[in-house]
């Protein structure tokens, strides 16, 4: 019997709190509790399932750790599961259900089945999981015995993973006639055969760096890499095949080129807004997208269409996983999949009265929509200054981006997308709000002497103002005749901030445009009239009104259409192409007929500030239009001119356009013409 130790010839008694005694009891029991292979092997493919391979190399054997390290173990999992693409893995033991069982030799196997999505389509396959029991400090414990077949069941040592990509091709996009505004084309890969060049091929290094926009630096970087041979073709830069300055560059000895596969944009700066363009996919939108099988170096769209229709146009790629032995013969495929081209975009868009529109806004800043008025199609969508979207798919210098970047007249703004105060061409709308809202008749008269007019004394010394005073009482189609400000204000005022603000729903105004391209909504004020000054400057456009110019467009169509508001149509054969009406009934069709007659006389009537549009053989109908943009009253701000026309006897055409800085040109006279040369040269 064990006696306890006797200090200055007494025995001492240690006494222990029952509760420390209990958990040393249990702490002892729990250290002899031994692991099951269950719990090693639901904590292995756990691992492997978060792709943890550092964790599953901790629950290798150590036999199984002499023939790999750690370093090599995580590099071969990883470098296989980046290239397949895995994703969406999921493991699963099988356990037998009277438990698993130990063998003679201490070890075990448990079935298990993998799954998950790679670049070939799915992978499953059904494995058994060797553990072996090993002594450690801590007592027995379970660990995997692994080889290759861990990695794909028919893999031995030696053999290796090879992966081959499909690539699907991107789809176009397309005008109604088929013609390609986005197309798979090809450029010129411009490059350096260093064999080939001169004795003094510093000469040809400035030559072509004073070609093409670059430094002698930058050429001689690239033609100093390690993989370049004498015989080498070292891509420099890529060029249109329409480049100008290809003869001089053939020139240069040493220069030649390959015709390499590009997105190319046939039509530049004419659709550059429309169809957005391509770039090679950045880090951060990687990581985003990893998931839907994107790889470093695709192409993604980065704006307008291309960026809209992204996901469309991409198509998704196939791939083939296959094993090959140490002597590089296949011995078995795992996966393949053929891969998906991205979808044609046929759009409603006629490229050819797009050239003509974009023809009449070059040189200057402005925007323009045309529709087909009878069904909502969109005919046209521009925007000037413009950009050519090669540019972005051939590469630019710093200092090529830097001016585009930095141009004050902002080639990058997409106009169209915008929204500006739309000005007298929004009279319409008040117009026929009044009407509908009995605030006014056609017959409804307004007798103002002189340019200026407030409602009283407590607007103090602000006044609605008028181009010119007609010298007499003028009913609702006078004053489209005459374009009067004073008029539309004080038909808004008599239509009340609520009921203007209600009605101008009917025509989409705060509402988000129905079409695919990502355009501004419009807005009659932001949230309610802050004035009755405010209410009356809404009533001719100005005020807090904003418009783009496509909604512009679109609010046109009740006139011509029995009082139906259409939708915009920008896909030709979308799923609801067919279905032309946005709001039905937005207005009576008399209300419609009215505004409709009046939108005649701004052409027909002599006095009439559309009558420039006139076209011979045609019955053109129309509104102008000139917006102020300032920060204050007082301010002397920018003006934009706007119209829009249509062809009354044969409406299958509008046109609204905008053109900005037209202060000292007349204001909206200097749209007009423009829009008539679109109607004379349109078949």
């Amino acid at each position: 019997m064990r006696k306890s130790k006797i200090y200055g010839g007494k025995q001492m008694k240690i006494k222990v709190p029952l509760f420390l005694f209990f958990i040393l009891i249990f702490s002892l029991i729990g250290c002899n509790k031994e692991e099951t292979p269950e719990e090693r092997t639901t904590q292995f493919l756990n691992s492997w399932e978060k792709q943890q391979f550092d964790k599953m190399y901790d629950q290798l054997s150590a036999d199984s750790k002499k023939n790999i390290t750690k370093d090599e173990f995580v590099e071969r999992y990883e470098t296989i599961y980046e290239g397949i693409q895995a994703d969406k893995l999921k493991l699963e033991a099988k356990f037998p259900e009277d438990g698993v069982k130990e063998n003679k030799e201490g070890g075990t196997e448990v079935e298990f089945s993998l799954h998950m999505q790679t670049i070939a389509d799915e992978v499953n396959f059904t494995e058994n999981l060797s553990l072996v029991k090993e002594k450690t400090e801590d007592g027995n414990k379970w660990a995997v015995h692994w080889d290759p077949s861990l990695i794909f069941p028919s893999m031995e040592e030696g053999d290796k993973v090879r992966i081959e990509t499909h690539r699907a091709e991107r789809g176009e996009i397309v005008d109604r006639s088929g013609k390609g505004l986005a197309v798979n084309g090809k450029v010129l890969n411009i490059g350096i055969v260093p064999e080939r060049l001169p004795e003094d091929a510093k000469t040809s290094y400035e030559q072509l760096a004073d070609l093409i926009g670059s430094t002698v630096e930058d050429i001689e970087k690239k033609l100093n890499a390690t993989w370049v041979k004498p015989d080498t073709f070292v891509p420099i830069t890529k060029i249109a095949k329409d480049d100008k300055r290809l003869n001089q560059l053939m020139e240069i000895k040493g220069v030649t080129y390959q015709e390499v596969s590009a997105r190319v944009y046939p039509f530049k700066q004419i659709a550059a807004h429309l169809t957005g363009y391509v770039q090679e996919i950045n880090k951060e939108e990687l990581d985003e997208r990893k998931s839907k099988g994107y790889q470093t170096g695709d192409l993604i769209g980065k704006s307008g269409l291309e960026q809209v229709f992204e996901d469309k146009l991409r198509g998704q790629n196939g791939g083939r996983i296959y094993i090959v032995d140490k002597d590089g013969t296949e011995k078995d495929e795992i996966a393949n999949k053929n891969a998906i081209d991205g979808e044609t975009i046929a759009l409603t868009i006629d490229i050819n009265i797009q050239k003509q529109v974009f023809k009449q806004l070059e040189g200057e800043a402005g925007t323009s929509a045309a529709i087909n008025p009878m069904t909502g199609e969109v005919l046209v969508l521009a925007s000037s200054p413009s950009y050519d979207p090669n540019q972005f798919v051939l590469g630019m210098t710093s200092e090529e981006w830097k001016a585009l970047n930095e141009d004050p007249k902002k080639p990058l703004l997409n106009r169209f997308a915008s929204t500006y105060p739309p000005g007298s061409v929004f009279k319409p709308i008040t117009g026929a709000i009044a009407l509908e809202t009995s605030a006014i008749s056609e017959e409804t008269a307004v007798n103002v002497n002189g340019l200026k007019w407030q409602a009283d004394n407590s607007w103090g010394d602000y006044y609605i103002t008028r181009v010119s005073d007609p010298g007499k009482p003028i009913d609702l189609k006078n004053a489209f005749i005459y374009s009067d400000n004073i008029y539309f204000a004080q038909a808004a005022l008599k239509i009340g901030g609520q009921k203007f603000l209600e009605r101008s729903k009917d025509f989409g105004i705060g509402e988000k445009l129905p079409i695919e391209y990502p355009i501004e909504t419009s807005q009659l004020v932001e949230n309610s009239f802050d004035s009755q000054i405010q209410l009356a400057d809404s009533g001719y456009g100005q005020g807090k009104v904003e418009m783009s110019i496509l909604h512009t467009a679109i609010s046109f169509t009740p006139f011509i259409n029995e009082g139906n508001l259409l939708k915009p149509t920008l896909l030709k054969n979308g799923p609801d192409s067919n279905e032309h009406v946005w709001k039905a009934n937005a207005i009576k069709d008399e209300t419609a007929s009215i505004i409709n007659q009046s939108l005649i006389e701004v052409v027909e009537h002599p006095d009439g500030t559309g009558k420039g549009v006139k076209i011979k053989g045609k019955q053109m109908a129309g509104k102008t239009g000139t917006a102020e943009l300032k920060k204050s009253r007082d301010e002397k701000g920018q003006e934009n001119g706007l119209f829009v026309a249509y062809d009354n006897e044969n409406p299958t055409l509008l046109v609204a356009m905008q053109i900005e800085n037209v202060e000292d040109r007349g204001g909206s006279k200097a749209v007009v013409p423009k829009v008539k040369q679109i109607f004379l040269e349109t078949k």
